[in-house]
C-alpha cells in the first residue's frame, strides 16, 4: 500500500466488468485520492503516456475480448459535496468513484432535480461524461457544469466545461481520445424546481399506472427505475452490459424510406432537423435476435439490445455473436450498428 493508492499484481477483473467475464490485468491501481496521480505517474509504477493503460469505472459499459493489454487504474474515491451558483442552481460535485445510481438518489433526497430520467443507470460518476449517458429523454450532458479531468501528458488538473468535451450521442471527446484525460470528478447543475421531462415513450403511461398525474423528480425516479427493472436484466443476476449497441442515426430521407417499408419501425428526432435516430432494438428484434443464445453468450429474451453472459462465456464468444448481429441487421437493412460498449482486446 502506498499513499493515496494500492497495487494489486495480476489483479483478477472477473468481478469489476458487468458481464462478469474472466478477465486478469498485470496490474491493478486502485487511487483514493485523485491528488496521489501525480506521486503515482511520478514513480514509473505506471507511465501515463502509455496507451495500453485502462482507467476503469464500474466496468458497466466494458467488453473483455482478451486480458487487459497493460495497467489498469480504478479511482475509488466517493465524496460528494453541493455549492449554491447562480439563479438559484445548486451545484453538485461528485468524485469520479462514486456509484452513478447512489449519488442520483442522493441529488434526490436533497429535493434536487434534474436526474431523475438518469436512475438506475450502472456505473459511476467519472464514466458519465465520458459515454455521455442517456435514457428517458435525458442526455447527460444537459446536466453537466464541469467535468474535472488529470491530463496525462502535462500532469494538469483542469475544469472543462461542457462545451470543451465534445459531448454527442453517446459520445465525448473523453471516449474519443481515452489516453489524453483522466476524469476525476463531476459538478453537475441541479435545482430543486425544474421541470420533469415525461415525453419519453413509456413514461407517462408508467406513471399513470401508478396514479400520478403531476410527479415529482422522486417519483419519476420511481417510474423510470421501474421500467428499467421490467425491460432490462440485473448484472448481478445475468451478466451485462445494458444496451450493447448505439441507435443508429442516418439521414431523414434514409429514415423516410425505411419506415415506408417497415412502417413499425420508431425513428425519432437526430441531432438535428437533417438526421433522424432509429431504433436499434427494433432492428435487431425484426433480425430474430431477441433470445438467442449460442453456450453461455447470449441475447436478453426482454430486451434486444442487451447481450448477457449466461455464466461462463468468453469476451471473445460475446464479441462473435454482436459481430454476427450487425451482419444481419446490415445484410437486411443496409444500416450499420456501432457498439456502446469499450471493447479491450479487439477491435469492432
Amino acid at each position: 500500500m502506498s499513499d493515496g493508492y494500492r497495487l494489486v499484481e495480476d489483479a483478477d477483473l472477473a468481478t469489476r466488468n458487468t458481464f462478469g467475464i474472466a478477465a486478469r490485468a498485470p496490474l491493478l491501481v486502485e487511487v483514493d485520492d485523485a491528488a496521489a496521480l501525480p506521486r503515482l505517474f511520478a514513480t514509473g509504477i505506471v507511465d501515463a503516456a502509455d496507451p495500453a493503460l485502462l482507467v476503469l469505472g464500474g466496468g458497466s459499459n466494458l467488453l473483455f475480448a482478451a486480458d487487459a493489454p497493460g495497467p489498469v487504474l480504478a479511482l475509488t474515491a466517493c465524496n460528494v459535496e453541493t455549492a449554491r451558483g447562480d439563479d438559484g442552481i445548486v451545484i453538485a460535485r461528485a468524485s469520479a468513484g462514486v456509484p452513478w445510481h447512489d449519488f442520483v438518489m442522493h441529488t434526490l433526497s436533497l429535493g434536487l432535480c434534474g436526474l431523475e430520467n438518469l436512475a438506475l443507470i450502472p456505473g459511476t460518476v467519472g464514466a458519465a461524461p465520458i459515454q455521455n449517458i442517456g435514457a428517458y429523454g435525458v442526455e447527460v450532458r444537459e446536466r453537466v457544469h464541469a467535468v474535472e479531468v488529470f491530463e496525462r501528458a502535462t500532469g494538469r488538473v483542469q475544469r472543462l466545461g461542457p462545451g470543451e468535451c465534445g459531448f454527442a450521442y453517446r459520445d465525448s471527446a473523453f471516449k474519443r481520445d481515452p489516453a489524453r484525460w483522466i476524469v476525476t470528478a463531476v459538478e453537475f447543475a441541479l435545482s430543486h424546481d425544474k421541470a420533469p421531462v415525461l415525453d419519453y415513450a413509456g413514461l407517462r403511461d408508467e406513471l399513470a399506472a401508478m396514479d400520478i398525474a403531476e410527479p415529482t423528480a422522486v417519483q419519476v425516479a420511481e417510474a423510470v427505475i421501474r421500467i428499467r427493472r421490467r425491460k432490462l436484466p440485473d448484472p448481478a443476476v445475468l451478466g451485462n452490459a445494458g444496451s450493447f449497441f448505439k441507435n443508429p442515426i442516418v439521414p431523414a430521407a434514409r429514415a423516410d424510406a425505411l419506415h415506408a417499408a417497415h412502417p413499425a419501425l420508431p425513428v425519432f428526432r437526430g441531432e438535428g432537423d437533417a438526421t433522424r435516430k432509429l431504433s436499434a432494438a427494433w432492428l435487431i428484434d425484426a433480425c430474430g435476435w431477441k433470445g438467442h443464445r449460442d453456450g453461455d453468450a447470449g441475447v436478453s429474451a426482454e430486451h434486444a439490445l442487451v447481450l448477457v453472459n449466461h455464466g461462463h462465456a468468453s469476451g471473445a464468444q460475446l464479441l462473435a455473436l454482436a459481430r454476427r448481429i450487425a451482419a444481419s441487421v446490415q445484410a437486411r437493412f443496409d444500416i450499420a450498428l456501432e457498439p456502446e460498449p469499450r471493447i479491450v482486446g479487439a477491435a469492432w
